[in-house]
């Protein structure tokens, strides 16, 4: 079972999430040759003052 994980800033409307999940999955499975039904998406929302870019923080 594939298992793709993406982490970003919050913010993203759920139905911009079902879509983002949607999207990344076919993407995958027409890439790999994948059943779709066994491709795994997460999407995890880290606050900005938990990222770093450069040595600073984002937040």
């Amino acid at each position: 079972m594939p298992l793709i994980q993406i982490s970003q800033t919050p913010g993203l409307s759920d139905a911009i999430k079902r879509e983002t999940i949607a999207a990344v999955t076919e993407a995958y499975a027409r890439a790999t040759g994948k059943n779709p039904d066994s491709v795994w998406v997460t999407i995890t929302e880290v606050p900005r003052n938990h990222w770093g870019v450069g040595g600073e923080p984002l937040g």
